[in-house]
């Protein structure tokens, strides 16, 4: 595996990460079509991109780190096949490397599928255990997501 940081995507990259998208993430926050997909890309303000790539320079792995609301944001994606393996971790310690702070939305229940039927698995134990601390009090309620805010702040 190859890791890439970026601050702009290919095309061919773009279409990797909302295949990767669509068939990791719960099916309510998929993206329909890359017009969608480039619209939310395009909020991000100051991203870094770090692609995972295989052997086949297919993107297998992606994290944006972002500036929103005054504080350093992140988004990562990862394909089952690469779970268990450090590959996550090692995004985060990369990520964490460049900021003193993240923060992120990460679903915390079991309760949503992906676009081909498996259960979605939060991963709050995963930022848990790279060091984030649940924001229980601060949630983003919307009629198709229910999520929990997590942070990680340097020396704490």
């Amino acid at each position: 595996m190859t890791f890439l940081q970026t601050s702009t995507l290919t095309l061919i990259q773009k279409k990797d990460i909302l295949t990767l998208w669509n068939k990791v993430s719960p099916v309510d926050v998929s993206h329909e079509s890359m017009e969608a997909f480039d619209k939310y890309l395009q909020s991000l303000n100051d991203v870094i991109y770090t692609l995972v790539l295989d052997d086949e320079s297919c993107v297998v792995g992606w994290f944006a780190d972002f500036d929103r609301d005054q504080e350093r944001w992140f988004a990562m994606l990862l394909d089952r096949s690469i779970h268990g393996k450090g590959v996550g971790s090692e995004l985060l310690t990369r990520a964490k490397t460049r900021h003193i702070a993240l923060n992120g939305w990460v679903i915390d229940h079991d309760k949503d599928k992906t676009l081909n039927g498996d259960p979605y698995i939060s991963p709050v134990n995963f930022y848990l255990k790279n060091g984030f601390t649940t924001m229980s009090d601060v949630r983003l309620e919307l009629d198709h997501l229910s999520c929990v805010k997590m942070r990680w702040q340097k020396g704490k």
